[in-house]
This record gives C-alpha cells, structure tokens and sequence, in this order.
C-alpha cells in the first residue's frame, strides 16, 4: 500500500469547550475535516479544522475528545 491514500472514515470529536466557549459548541459533536490524502487539517499552534453541522470551525485541538462508538 505504499504511495497509496488510506480510505478515511469520519472521526467524531466532542468538543468541551472553555469558559470562553459559546453554549451552542460546548459539548456538541463534530466532525474533523481532511485533506486530499486524508489526514486531520492541523494548525501549527495546535488548532483544528472540524465541522459541526456541516459549518467549517477552527477549535482548539486540546479541547476535542474522540467520540468512541
């Protein structure tokens, strides 16, 4: 499988969210956003590209947790 992309599932993350945080995004499910090859879209200071209800959102990566089903 070398050179080849990996199929990529759609990873759930809760966000919990800070004192900061607007009540609509604390606690609500999203969805984390991939690139062409599949991996997660990583800021360089530790921000995450995810998508709650389809809405594109920068978030804090240290404030997602996976969603285990």
């Amino acid at each position: 499988m070398k050179g080849q992309a990996k199929k990529a599932t759609q990873t759930e993350y809760m966000y919990r969210g800070d004192r900061q945080t607007s009540d609509t995004f604390k606690g609500s499910v999203c969805i984390a956003v991939r690139r062409a090859d599949g991996k997660c879209i990583r800021g360089r200071n530790g921000t995450m590209l995810v998508s709650f209800n389809g809405k594109p959102t920068v978030v804090i990566g240290r404030l997602l947790r996976k969603v285990h089903h």
